[in-house]
This record gives structure tokens, C-alpha cells and sequence, in this order.
């Protein structure tokens, strides 16, 4: 039935090798349920109409966070290739050319990305902003689809567009920018050149939203089982999303009230501090995945995701105890890249709404999110006297200038000044306690 959805757009997708075979006709279906959502509201500006579709599917606990990913880039396709494609661009024979070439390099980039064991969520982002770029030379440039004449300008000019014409944040840009050096470097030998014109996309300076000490309580007041456990680590430690996710029971150090953070950002490894008041409840979480990872073993599973160099060097580890994830998901799946049957690690889309369920339910109106509660560890430690320097070792960041961001968070909470309304009210109170007297 799925295969019949808007039957033109699955094969302009196929025929400008925009999305794998067999995702060709989910890409149809979440178009087609964008369009009836579009139709409800004919005076909803387009752009809004697919922020409010795409935050309506984020808070459907039926869909998965890739999903969402997936669903994004088939309405961008939709509305920004297909339906101002031209079909006089290229010629049967050139079309089966150009999409042959860039079928290779697809393949290509992706087993160069493989090589350098990239995540499997970047190796998805940098194959989808690539095919995004040959998109855009093909409908926006009219360009004609050959390695050998791609340029620094091309790459210049589609940075230019994103900026420009589809305004996107400057965090994306530099997404796209990465995806697209590492093709041109790694797979195309193309030395990228001319790119100090390219106008960016501009980002102020932030100042991070934190939480208050009494903020954080109420959040915890309001949620228990697992998902408590699971933010009070997010904020205990001062995790990030994934490094919550992707924790292995040997991560664990219950004697010396550590957590290791194995190939964090950077691919760098560091410990941070295990909070006593979880380990008891962590013990007997464990305790629970332990008879889980049983169960798996007994029937004919068990196995966890290992990087390919352990897996050589450890070819029984998978199944090991110790490597097995903290917060296991609640099915097995297939792994994308090997095809195997596991347990993966839970779902990051799965903590995002656990997070944003308890703030709302704690009534607190911050616009907050799993990186507040890290943002709120690293201040509050500040807060109760510990060295800027141990906050960055805990925190992991390069450089202590990043840690600095949380000193003037501390300085707004800590040494606000006072309203001259407040001072007037309080110099009128005095006077009239002094009269008084």
C-alpha cells in the first residue's frame, strides 16, 4: 500500500538517487501525512506549518527520533527539489549518468567514513548533507553531476544558499560545511579553496540556561523509577545525552564513586563523579538488566555493539557482562551496518521527552532540555566552591575559556543588581521604620 504513495515524487527521489531504495516510500508516506496536516490550515505560512508538523511527530512517543530525522528531510525534498525540479535539466543518458556518479560516491564516502569509525549517526548526517549539496548543484545550479568538476566555489555557494536563502542556524552550516570537507578531502582529493567569501550564518554569544537547586528538586519530585535514575545521573555527573546512552556496566566504578565517559566529544575518554545518593538505586537497576541480558543469552542473543577493532581483538566480549549497556533499549533491533540482531542502547529521542515531560510537570516555565541539566551541574558546583579547573576536568572540555561561560551564569544568579523600583520601595520602608522609631 506504501508503495503507491505519491508515485511521481518516489520516483524523482530514485532517479536523483536522494534517499536508499528502500526508504524511497517512507519518504512518500511522511510527505503525504505532512500534506493532509498542511491542508488543515491554509493560512499557516509554509515554513511554520512543517516546524508545527515536525514538533507534532517529535512529542508522538510512537515515533522514533530517526524518524523524525527521516520525516524532515523528505518534506525539505518535497518542497524544495521536486516541486520546482525541472525536467528539461539533464537528458535520459545524462540523468543515468549523473546519478550513476553519484551513486559512487555515496559508496565512496561511506567507506571512508567506515574507515575512520565514525558513529553511525555521523555517517547518516554527512551521507544526507551530501546528497542535499548534489541536489542543489542538479535543481539550483543546473549543474551537471561529475566529480572532477565540483569546485571550492560550488561548495562556497551552497554554504552561501543555506545561509541565505534558508536561513539556517549557524551550527548547521558548520554541519554541513564538515559534511562536505570530508567528502572533498577523504573522497573526492579536491582541495577546497575561495571559501572566505562564503557569508555564515550568524550565532551570538549565548548565555546557558540553568536550573535553580530548588528547580532541580521539584524535577525529581515529580518523576521516579528508572527515568529519576536516569536524571539524576544526567545531572549528578554533568553527562551529555549520548554519554548517558552509551554507558557500559564496566563504566561503572562503585568503590571509587566514578563514572568513566569512554570516546566522548573529541573521542577523548574522562571520569566523573558518581553521586552516592544513586547507588543504591543503580545496584538494583543492574540488578534488572542483568536478568534481561540473561534472557537474551538463553535465547540465542545477547551480544552488544563493539568497535570493529575490539571485536577482532575480543570476539567473546560482545556477549560479556561488563561491555553490556547501562540502559539497554526495550527491543531488540537490527543493527543498520552489520545486520545483526541486538540490544541497543536506549534511545536518545526516549531521554529527550523523559526530560522535557519532567520539566513540564514540575510546572518550570525555562526553555530546558537534557543539556540544562549539565549546564545546572557545572554551576552549581561552582556555586558550592569547587576549583574552575576540576569543573572543567569533570566536564571534559578542551579548554577553560568554554568552563567560563558558567561564572557568568553564577555572576546573574549570585551578585544580581538589585531594580531601582526594588531600592525605592526598600529606601521608603526604611524611612518609615526610622520615623517609627
Amino acid at each position: 500500500m506504501i508503495n503507491s504513495v505519491l508515485p511521481e515524487f518516489q520516483e524523482f527521489l530514485s532517479s536523483r538517487s536522494l534517499a536508499a531504495e528502500k526508504n524511497i516510500s517512507f519518504y512518500a508516506y511522511w510527505v503525504s501525512r505532512f500534506l493532509y496536516f498542511f491542508n488543515l490550515d491554509q493560512d499557516m505560512p509554509v515554513n511554520s506549518k512543517i516546524e508545527k508538523f515536525i514538533d507534532k511527530l517529535r512529542a508522538d512517543p510512537e515515533v522514533a527520533d530517526w524518524q523524525v530525522d527521516q520525516a524532515g528531510v523528505a518534506i525539505e525534498i518535497y518542497i524544495n527539489q521536486f516541486l520546482r525540479a525541472d525536467a528539461a535539466v539533464l537528458s535520459g543518458s545524462e540523468m543515468k549518468k549523473g546519478v550513476d556518479a553519484i551513486n559512487k560516491i555515496i559508496d565512496r564516502l561511506r567507506e571512508a567514513i567506515r574507515v575512520k569509525h565514525y558513529a553511525y549517526s555521523t555517517e547518516r548526517s554527512y551521507i544526507d548533507w551530501v546528497k542535499r549539496f548534489y541536489g542543489y548543484l542538479i535543481d539550483i545550479k543546473k549543474k551537471e553531476i561529475i566529480d572532477c568538476g565540483l569546485t571550492g566555489e560550488d561548495v562556497r555557494d551552497y554554504l552561501t544558499y543555506l545561509a541565505v536563502k534558508k536561513r539556517v542556524a549557524s551550527s548547521t552550516q558548520n554541519q554541513a560545511f564538515n559534511a562536505l570537507l570530508f567528502l572533498f578531502k577523504k573522497v573526492l582529493s579536491i582541495e577546497l579553496t575561495g571559501l572566505n567569501k562564503t557569508v555564515r550564518a550568524k550565532r551570538g554569544p549565548k548565555i546557558p540556561v540553568v536550573f535553580s537547586p530548588k528547580e532541580v528538586q521539584s524535577i525529581f519530585s515529580h518523576i521516579k523509577g528508572k527515568e529519576l535514575l536516569i536524571i539524576q545521573l544526567l545531572y549528578g555527573c554533568g553527562l551529555r545525552l549520548m554519554e548517558l546512552a552509551r554507558l557500559r556496566i564496566q563504566d561503572i566504578d562503585f568503590e571509587s564513586d566514578l563514572v568513566f565517559v569512554r570516546a566522548s566529544k573529541q573521542d577523548k575518554d574522562r571520569t566523573t563523579i558518581l553521586p552516592k545518593h544513586v547507588k543504591r538505586t543503580l545496584r538494583m537497576h543492574l540488578g534488572k538488566v542483568k536478568q534481561l541480558h540473561e534472557k537474551d543469552l538463553a535465547d540465542g542473543y545477547g551480544a552488544v555493539y563493539l568497535p570493529d577493532a575490539l571485536v577482532r581483538k575480543y570476539p567473546n566480549a560482545a556477549k560479556e557482562w561488563g561491555w553490556q549497556y547501562v540502559f539497554p533499549a526495550v527491543k531488540l533491533s537490527i543493527d543498520p551496518r552489520s545486520g545483526k540482531i541486538r540490544r541497543h542502547h536506549i534511545n536518545q529521542s526516549t531521554i529527550q521527552k523523559m526530560v522535557k515531560n519532567a520539566i513540564m510537570r514540575a510546572g518550570i516555565v525555562k526553555h530546558g532540555s537534557v543539556h540544562t541539566l549539565r549546564h545546572s551541574f557545572a554551576t552549581h558546583l561552582l556555586m558550592n566552591g569547587v576549583n574552575i579547573r576540576e569543573v572543567q576536568e569533570l566536564l571534559g572540555h578542551k579548554n577553560v575559556e568554554t568552563t567560563m561561560i558558567y561564572t557568568h551564569v553564577l555572576r546573574d544568579m549570585s551578585n544580581a543588581p538589585t531594580s531601582p523600583l526594588d531600592n525605592l520601595y526598600e529606601s521608603g520602608t526604611q524611612k518609615k521604620k526610622t520615623g517609627n522609631n
